[in-house]
């Protein structure tokens, strides 16, 4: 589905939760009811006409647009080859995080040391990767999706196991809204699955949670990291004190 098919789409939605039929808008944009429900059945519609019918109706063009982008289908995750040429440089990694997290070039270069036409030259470069897609002005819309994850196992998994780990257990989990829970169980593989699943429900309400909180100034918003790990295991030094058969 393309890019304005979406954006109809979305523009459909919204006219019917707010209760407006295709005779009720043509009223307010001063058309004809045979002309509206032939405007949307093209599929495609102009800039300043999709304007037109946002005001009219007190829909907010931007929720509009900005819910289209993110319906389109995208990857939940890199290749291999992606993930290598961004553990290859740190600061492009850290780029990659950032637009992850929907930070402007401005606010990358505010906070870290990093210049602007290094920054333009890491986004052009993520924008080769497909990672994101790099538009006028140097804004960018992401090529993966909400629920993206990096690869099990994969180079950035690898990376955060050698580099990362050690620094975010390093801290006290102490701080408003943070938690750390160490939680041993003996379960069947059955209720394993059943937990796993709900650890991807979690994942995805993390998501949803990220993206709604896109409207809010950025000063109202935190950097947190969810870090995840369920899997059959035992402390090895727990299995050096089993008894010998």
């Amino acid at each position: 589905m393309s890019s304005p098919e979406l954006v109809l789409q979305v523009l459909r939605a919204e006219l019917r939760a707010a209760s407006i039929t295709y005779k009720a808008l043509a009223e307010r944009i001063g058309m004809s009811e045979s002309s509206v429900k032939r405007m949307f059945g093209q599929k495609d519609m102009a800039l300043s006409r999709l304007a037109q019918i946002c005001s009219a109706s007190g829909i907010a063009m931007e929720d509009v647009l900005r819910r289209a982008a993110d319906v389109q289908p995208h990857a939940d995750t890199l290749t291999a080859v992606q993930e290598k040429a961004l553990i290859a440089k740190p600061k492009l990694l850290l780029v990659a995080i950032c637009c992850m997290g929907h930070w402007t070039l401005e606010q990358v270069i505010e906070t870290y040391a990093i210049s602007e036409p290094e920054c333009i030259g890491f986004l052009a470069e993520l924008d080769r990767l497909g990672v994101i897609e790099l538009k006028p002005l140097n804004r960018y819309s992401l090529r993966v999706s909400n629920a993206f994850h990096w690869l099990a196992d994969g180079p950035v998994q690898q990376y955060v196991r050698e580099h990362v780990v050690a620094d975010y257990f390093g801290g006290r989990f102490d701080g408003p809204g943070e938690t750390l829970m160490c939680l041993p169980a003996r379960l069947s593989l059955p209720s394993a699955r059943e937990l796993l699943q709900k650890i991807q429900q979690l994942a995805a309400e993390l998501a949803r949670l990220h993206q709604g909180d896109r409207r809010l100034p950025a000063l109202e918003r935190d950097g947190f990291t969810l870090l995840l790990g369920f899997r059959s295991w035992e402390f090895a030094a727990f299995t050096e004190m089993r008894r010998q058969a």
